[in-house]
């Protein structure tokens, strides 16, 4: 009875120990999966594309200025800009048609006096009216056909003199916001540092005085900030 009491009790403890190590083993497999596992899986390139400033682009700015103006300063985000980018090319454009209607007006009423069409009606309706009652007075001529005609020549070569200034501002303006939109762009992404300071300070200087006093216009870089504090 003892003996069989013996070998059962060898046979249950030798069952448990298996029981255990194999319990033993599924759980320090499961704790270093676990372990292995912890923490989420970070890709470098999409943590250091998202803590990439995405920086401006000075080509867009000078492109988008060239097509059409005022476009470079939305792109810069300078909208305050844009009244007088519009001011400054708008009125030189305006200007230059006004003055090229004019000439080509003044040209055809001259035209019809040095070769003597005036008389046709057809021909004389086409003369601007404002152009015609200073030419023609109830249908006669005011004045003789050369000195109409030197007249004529005067006033078209003043209005061919402002279309000329009128397109030089026109390029010249519209250079000039082509220019600053391509500077703003280069100075966007520029970082000014706030720790600027503007300090008076004696100083010595070597002459006859020996003390001065100089104005100093500290520009650097902020101290970096530790992360822990080692006090």
């Amino acid at each position: 009875m003892a003996k069989f009491f013996f070998i059962f009790s060898f046979f249950a403890l030798l069952q448990s120990v298996v029981f255990c190590q194999k319990k033993f083993k599924d759980t320090l497999f499961v704790t270093n999966d676990t372990i292995k596992q912890k923490g989420p899986i970070i890709n470098s390139a999409a943590k250091k594309d998202t803590l990439a400033k995405k920086k401006h682009d000075p080509t867009k700015g000078t492109l988008y200025s060239t097509v059409f103006p005022g476009l470079g300063q939305i792109y810069n985000k300078k909208y305050w800009k844009l009244p007088i980018v519009y001011a400054a090319v708008g009125i030189p454009a305006y200007s230059f048609f006004f003055n090229r209607t004019w000439y080509n007006r003044t040209r055809f009423a001259l035209g019809t006096i040095v070769n003597g069409t005036y008389t046709d009606t057809s021909v004389l309706k086409k003369i601007n009216s404002e152009l015609r009652n200073l030419i023609f007075s109830n249908g006669v001529l005011r004045y003789d056909s050369a000195n109409i005609a030197s007249s004529l020549i005067e006033i078209r070569d003043e209005y061919r003199k402002d279309e000329d200034y009128s397109l030089l501002f026109f390029l010249l303006f519209y250079a000039l916001q082509i220019v600053d939109a391509t500077v703003d762009a280069h100075l966007k992404d520029f970082n000014v540092s706030s720790d600027l300071s503007l300090r008076i300070k004696p100083t010595l200087i070597s002459g006859p005085s020996g003390t001065g006093l100089s104005l100093v216009l500290d520009i650097h870089k902020p101290k970096p900030k530790a992360l822990f504090d080692t006090r």
